[in-house]
This record gives structure tokens, sequence and C-alpha cells, in this order.
């Protein structure tokens, strides 16, 4: 069986072929044939944008807190639901960020509690909502001790804001 060898040349110029081997002569399509992509369909990989990322913030499904505190732990596919992420970035935030400490059983799975779910939520708002870095927000979380205060706030506030909103739509 004879071996035979091709190459290939993406040169304009031409190849002289040489004996017992084929080359196939590429030209590049002048500059007014190339297809550029024109639609506007959302491309499935990458990083989601700031526009995405806003709509996403208001999605996320965390139970009140009577709710929430009915169990002692949530398992982490659970817990990425609550907040429409994947599971590798909760195992990322809790390697950045000392305040989560999720229980991890024999297997090693993460058991979070209640408390983690909380800090989370205070992680999340930071991250996604208020576009802090994570060195930004690590730094913020340090410098306020009372973040925690300033949190539950603002989220009674945003609760206070859709009730009146909701009022104001039925009028």
């Amino acid at each position: 069986m004879e071996l035979n060898q091709i190459s290939f040349s993406f040169d304009d110029t031409q190849v002289i072929n040489e004996p017992g081997v084929k080359t196939i002569a590429m030209t590049k399509p002048p500059a007014n044939k190339i297809k550029v992509k024109t639609d506007n369909k959302k491309l499935t990989r990458g990083r989601m944008s700031l526009k995405d990322m806003d709509t996403g913030a208001d999605l996320i499904e965390i139970p009140d807190d009577e709710v929430l505190f009915e169990k002692k732990y949530y398992a982490i596919g659970v817990v990425a639901d609550m907040f429409k992420v994947n599971q590798s970035l909760i195992r990322f935030w809790e390697n950045e960020f000392d305040i989560l400490k999720p229980k991890k059983n024999g297997k090693g799975d993460r058991l979070f509690r209640p408390e983690d779910v909380k800090n989370l939520k205070l992680i999340y708002h930071l991250l996604r909502e208020r576009k802090y870095t994570i060195e930004g927000a690590k730094e913020y979380l340090k410098q306020n001790k009372k973040v925690n205060e300033k949190f539950t706030l603002i989220e009674s506030l945003k609760k206070l804001k859709g009730f009146l909103n909701e009022l104001k739509a039925d009028l």
C-alpha cells in the first residue's frame, strides 16, 4: 500500500506540485464575499450580559424566613435552583467568601443552613444586583460590620415598594 501525503497551502500564490505529493491550493474569498452574521440571536455560551443579569436578579426564589427556617439544611442543588445559578458558582462563592460555611456530610455533599442561604442572598445582591467585583464584595463585607442589618432594611424596602406599585396598578 502506497502512502500519499497531502499538503495544503492557504496563500494566494500557485503551488508547484512535487512528485508523489498532492497539493491543494486554497484561496481566501474576497472581502465582499465573506458572510457576516447579522441576526441578533442570543448566544448560548460565554458570559451573560449585564442587562440579562439585572433582569435575572428579580427572578430569584428565596422563600420567606418562616418557610426557610423550617428545614435545617438545604442541598446545593436546591440552593442553586433558588438563585437560578449553576452549582459550580455556589461552590466557587463558598471558596471565595469566608461567611459561607456549609456543612459537609460523609460523602462530601454540601448542606447549607438557612443562615448560609441568607448569606448567599447577600453575596448575590452584592455581585449581581449592585455589580461589585468579588474583591470589592469581600472588602465591603470586611469593612461594614452591620451589613446584614442594612441588607434586611433594603429587602423590606423592596417589598414595600413592590406592594405600593401593585396598589398603584390596581387604582
